[in-house]
């Protein structure tokens, strides 16, 4: 009786290891975009766990199985890949992509139908310290200043992107740091080696920031933990 009851035992502990590994399994939705805000069309999502592979949609969308503790691979032409390692109960990831430097990748970003608003991304410019050593420098005025073709360091540290708007009122573009706004002279204490990318927005697309970005706007971003 008992030499019976052992294939049993063995297959209901089969089916009981199955599903709790599938019941481990669970759906991620997320959005790609680059310079936050511009969603990137046709990006490879490649999940590690199951080798799946899917593309972004029209608006930047994707939506993955995946295991507790996966990781996702995100990557297109003309931009910096990403690798998102996903905790246990995510459901919603949000990647930015950084554009490679240098005209060849806005080329491929809008030839290859990455990025539909093309006039946009070129009102737009990044470097992040992969593309160009920071440390080189020995301020954010000369960093900006040799990097950024036209945006002006004026003689008090504002810095201008879109030229002199106003004899009465302020060109300067606006600051942002690590997603805080912050006053221009903090330029004066960041130092270039702390800092991981620089994007300058030059166009209408700095209206998300209200009044103040109608003169461009400046987003730094500094090292944090393993990018130090």
């Amino acid at each position: 009786m008992k030499t019976k009851l052992v294939p049993f035992i063995l297959f209901i502990l089969c089916v009981f290891v199955f599903s709790q590994g599938m019941a481990q399994e669970h759906y991620v939705k997320g959005v790609v975009t680059t310079f936050d805000s511009i969603t990137i069309i046709g990006a490879d999502v490649a999940v590690k766990s199951s080798k799946q592979v899917v593309q972004t949609d029209t608006l930047g969308r994707f939506e993955v199985k995946v295991l507790p503790n996966d990781k996702l691979k995100i990557s297109a032409r003309g931009f910096q890949g990403r690798t998102v390692k996903l905790e246990e109960n995510t459901k919603i990831v949000a990647v930015n992509l950084n554009l490679k430097a240098g005209d060849k990748a806005r080329e491929y970003a809008i030839g290859y139908g990455y990025v539909k608003d093309g006039e946009r991304l070129n009102a737009l410019a990044q470097m992040t310290n992969d593309d160009v050593d920071f440390s080189q420098y020995t301020n954010m005025y000369d960093l900006i200043r040799g990097r950024f073709a036209g945006v002006q360091v004026q003689s008090n540290g504002e810095i201008i992107i879109r030229g002199i708007n106003s004899i009465n009122m302020s060109s300067a573009a606006l600051i942002i740091v690590d997603g805080m706004q912050v006053d221009y002279t903090i330029m004066s204490t960041l130092v270039p080696a702390q800092v991981k990318s620089i994007n300058v927005i030059k166009d209408g697309s700095s209206a998300i920031y209200g009044a103040r970005g109608a003169n461009g706007v400046v987003i730094i971003e500094t090292k944090k933990g393993p990018d130090q």
